[in-house]
């Protein structure tokens, strides 16, 4: 009984689930980090730059902010330069982002079990655990991203921003989380502000603009870490939009190119290698409910609902608005782009199943295991889904 006792207690803690679910991710991300023993799609271009910023204090890839590329440095210089050292910090990262997804869920006041059903559809969605297992940059910037998003849920501002900071020196998009922050904050606050609250607009702002003076303060300092050469940070970010702009679909040829519509429309996994098989491409369990999951969460916000408020901003800013870039600009676009969008799909899914979980309890005997064991077989089938286009059992 007495043991009995502590299983229960132990499965009632706050934490559990997402202990099991670290500690499974973990597993599967060791069973496959060495291998292959070759470098996988972008790792051709990131690991030598990352060797050549050991052993010549150069970098061959300036259209990209440093700090991504020393994470990945120091992660050789520590693991050694083989398929460990290439990918190690890249689990870490990926296992973090993991943790602070389920704190930004329980700041945003989703129950914990429409935290625990989103952290399980992030932790095994195939996209987020292959760019959690390849040595590529967009890993360590949603980190810093979904630091930002907590630190900022917790009114911790300040700090928020230098997160902000943090996730673009890891790459320049991470600068659009601020955007979900910045709006999200607005609409939380307009009772306050229709009342010409003008001091809450200036604290805010004032602890909002340490984002773009991190930015600039660290961009040389990283750089000299990287090459021995302190940078003008102003010439550097004109420089970064300048080599990212010459890549454009007229100028670009790729096999994996895609719109990015077409992530949403026609899902197709991108090949990163093929045995074993690395295919970045959205979980076919998400991607078929992405656009219903977005629709609820605007009904939820539409309810004043903070948590799906959020994910909707989170879901415009990190996908919608590549929508007119990629039209403007013509800048070529990958499924991986993707990535840093899962987690607010993950959050309108959580919250849809807990409630139809609730509905269900309050309805006849037949909706009372039918709509559990409904959700159950989507997650089976969610995991069947990694299984067989993931590396892990391929």
């Amino acid at each position: 009984m007495e043991i009995r006792r502590k299983i229960y207690r132990l499965i009632r803690w706050e934490y559990f689930w997402l202990c099991l679910i670290v500690i499974v991710t973990v597993i599967l991300h060791i069973s496959t980090i060495t291998e292959p023993a070759e470098l996988i799609l972008d790792e051709q271009h990131y690991i030598p730059d990352a060797r050549s910023i050991i052993q010549n204090h150069e970098t061959l890839r300036p259209e990209h902010p440093p700090l991504s590329k020393l994470l990945i440095a120091s992660s050789i210089l520590i693991f050694g330069d083989n398929p460990v050292g290439w990918r190690a910090f890249s689990v870490l990262f990926g296992t973090l982002n993991i943790v602070l997804f389920y704190l930004v869920c329980r700041k945003l006041h989703m129950s914990r079990r429409a935290a625990n059903i989103a952290i399980f559809l992030l932790g095994f969605e195939n996209l987020s655990f292959i760019q959690a297992s390849v040595a590529m940059l967009d890993v360590f910037g949603l980190t810093f991203t979904l630091a930002s998003f907590w630190l900022y849920l917790r009114k911790n501002y300040s700090l928020s921003a230098i997160a902000i900071a943090l996730s673009a020196l890891a790459k320049l998009t991470g600068a659009l989380g601020a955007g979900a922050i910045g709006l999200h904050w607005l609409i939380m606050n307009h009772k306050a502000l229709l009342e010409r609250n003008w001091q809450l607009l200036a604290d805010f702002i004032a602890s909002m603009l340490l984002a773009p003076f991190t930015f600039l303060v660290f961009m040389p300092v990283l750089d000299y870490l990287a090459t021995h050469e302190f940078t003008n940070p102003v010439y550097r970010v004109k420089e970064m939009m300048s080599l990212m702009a010459t890549l454009t679909f007229a100028t670009t040829k790729h096999d994996a190119l895609s719109r990015p519509w077409e992530w949403l429309i026609s899902p197709k996994p991108m090949p990163y290698w093929y045995a074993p098989s690395y295919m970045g491409g959205i979980s076919y369990t998400i991607w078929a409910l992405i656009i219903p999951a977005v629709i609820y969460m605007g009904y939820r916000l539409w309810k004043g609902n903070s948590a799906a408020t959020f994910g909707v901003l989170w879901f415009i800013f990190t996908y919608v608005v590549w929508i007119p870039a990629s039209i403007i600009t013509d800048r070529v676009s990958f499924v991986f782009y993707f990535y840093p969008t899962i987690g607010a799909v993950c959050i309108g899914l959580g919250l849809a199943f807990s409630q139809l979980l609730n509905i269900a309890k309050k309805q006849k005997i037949t909706w009372q295991w039918l709509m559990p064991a409904a959700i159950g077989a989507f997650m089976v089938a969610h995991l069947i889904v990694l299984a067989i286009i993931s590396p892990v059992f391929t």
